[in-house]
């Protein structure tokens, strides 16, 4: 950094600024809702690695989504709820950093781990007899590693934009979380180049995943359709119906975020927008996946039932 350039050493995360009864009770209502985040995904990944009928392909990248949504949670959360009973609301500059590093790099596998199970959804009901040859243990991981290599330099990039950045105030963060869009309004320089590559990265990690996602299950859609079976359709829209939901709720809340008009309140927006996709959505994963999926129902009640006493 150069001599007249100052070096922000902690800033102050501004959370929702609202009445004290109030941030009590949103520290209640979020301890509850994270607490549900954990128990509900971890609940989902053991029971995917303890019951064999669900070492398939799909469960494979659905205890994938589950380790993102507890971190991603984690990564946000904890400091928010802290920050809501507590008067000094500072978070060193580095940490801060390498929040919104975790931040975007979570954020990105979750949207590139739904496309791969969107895809999983459209070779198992539209080309069913090839399904074991194309969705095989190798592909799998190839493309789960894939896309957690993927994300994490693709947040890389954004980290390095960062840095490269003198930050001399203000000191404050009007968030509840180092969210990148509020860190670089601390920067005293510049920041297009971080504007046009967070907007790129958008069209390349939302829009095009979201336009795969669409055209699969269009593709899958058509499938369901010409199924003679009514049972068949059934159990098609079922197994289909949970993912477009969580797709809805995640794409949705991030390109209202980061690629819709500001309206005349932006950062109180992105404040609420930003639960929806930290706190809500991984909390909203394992309830719609346990709920509409007879599969993890069934394993479910197979596990109480081997701890229940003879």
């Amino acid at each position: 950094m150069r001599g007249n350039q100052t070096w922000i050493t902690e800033v102050t995360l501004l959370g929702f600024q609202a009445h004290v009864a109030v941030e009590c009770f949103l520290f209640g209502l979020f301890s509850i809702f994270y607490s549900f985040t954990l128990l509900g995904n971890g609940a989902i990944l053991g029971i995917i690695c303890l019951d064999h009928r669900l070492h398939t392909p799909m469960y494979f990248f659905l205890s994938h989504l589950a380790i993102v949504d507890m971190s991603y949670a984690s990564n946000n959360v904890p400091k928010m709820l802290a920050n809501l009973v507590t008067k000094r609301r500072t978070i060193s500059f580095i940490p801060c950093i390498m929040q919104t590093f975790l931040y975007l790099a979570f954020a990105h596998i979750e949207c590139l781990i739904l496309v791969v199970m969107s895809y999983d959804r459209f070779v198992a009901i539209c080309h069913p007899l090839h399904y074991a040859v194309i969705m095989n243990w190798r592909v799998c991981t190839a493309l789960a590693a894939a896309s957690w290599i993927f994300s994490f330099l693709l947040a890389l990039v954004h980290l390095v934009l960062i840095l490269r950045l003198p930050f001399c105030g203000p000191h404050e963060v009007n968030h509840f979380f180092c969210e990148i869009l509020s860190v670089l309004k601390l920067a005293c320089a510049d920041t297009t180049l971080n504007q046009v590559v967070i907007f790129a990265a958008c069209v390349f990690i939302l829009v095009g995943p979201l336009c795969l996602v669409l055209v699969s299950y269009t593709r899958i859609l058509i499938a369901i359709l010409r199924i003679q079976s009514g049972d068949g359709r059934k159990k098609a829209f079922s197994t289909c119906s949970s993912h477009l939901c969580v797709v809805g709720l995640f794409f949705g809340s991030a390109i209202v975020m980061y690629m819709a008009p500001k309206s005349q309140h932006p950062e109180e927006q992105q404040k609420i927008l930003s639960l929806f996709y930290s706190l809500f959505n991984p909390m909203l994963n394992p309830l719609i996946y346990s709920l509409r999926n007879a599969e993890v129902k069934g394993a479910l009640r197979r596990a109480l039932w081997k701890e229940r006493p003879a």
